[in-house]
């Protein structure tokens, strides 16, 4: 009884969990009239912008990242044999390894919802296609590592291009994983456009081949 009644006031975990993502929602609404205000050229140099961002968010850290990681190779070069020095030096890199991908997830956070609002603009303009308010929720959670559960036809495909883009973004690649080599070779098609508009390549792999989506 007193977890009905609990539940009726303060709502599900589920529920309070995506009651605090609504603020990036309606963030991402009030940049949409900007976004589509953007020539296409515009729209393209997004991409660029929000990875100059992203490259001045760790510029420091990964500066000195590279300062050491030379240094250590310097430091194998002249002797083979592991020294307290050589362990500590390491030890600081793989610190600093941890630093910059924190601080580059720290930046991807913030730049979350220009980056949804590109992708729901490119997707308006060349599959027209626009992302709900509920697809942008799936979006975010699955940018955060979470799990997602949606319905057939609720969008799944569209859903995975926003968290898709954005973590593209560093440059590492960004990569969707599916059982289904018919989905595989059918999505890149679909929301290749998409990716394309921002100035993304995008490609498949199944079992046997690889695809790489061109556009016409």
């Amino acid at each position: 009884m007193l977890t009905t009644v609990l539940h009726k006031v303060f709502g599900s975990k589920n529920d309070r969990e995506l009651k605090k993502l609504r603020p990036i929602i309606e963030e991402i609404n009030r940049l949409e009239p900007e976004f589509a205000s953007l020539s296409l050229e515009a729209l393209r140099a997004k991409t660029d912008e929000f990875r100059d961002h992203i490259r001045t968010g760790t510029h420091d850290l990964r500066t000195r990242l590279e300062q050491l990681q030379t240094r250590l190779l310097s430091d194998e070069s002249q002797d083979s044999e592991p020294d307290e020095e050589r362990v500590a030096l390491e030890e600081e890199i793989e610190k600093l390894e941890k630093e910059v991908l924190q601080a580059e997830a720290e930046v991807l956070d913030t730049l979350l919802p220009q980056a949804f609002a590109a992708v729901r603009e490119a997707s308006r303009r060349t599959t027209g296609m626009r992302h709900f308010d509920s697809q942008l929720l799936g979006g975010i959670v699955l940018h955060q590592g979470k799990i997602a559960e949606m319905k057939t036809g609720e969008g799944k495909t569209l859903v995975a291009t926003l968290p898709l883009y954005l973590n593209a973004l560093l440059g590492r690649g960004s990569h969707l994983i599916t059982v289904n080599d018919y989905l595989a070779r059918r999505d890149v098609q679909w929301m290749g456009p998409i990716y394309h508009t921002l100035g993304l390549s995008i490609a498949s792999i199944v079992h046997d081949t690889s695809f790489l989506y061109m556009r016409k």
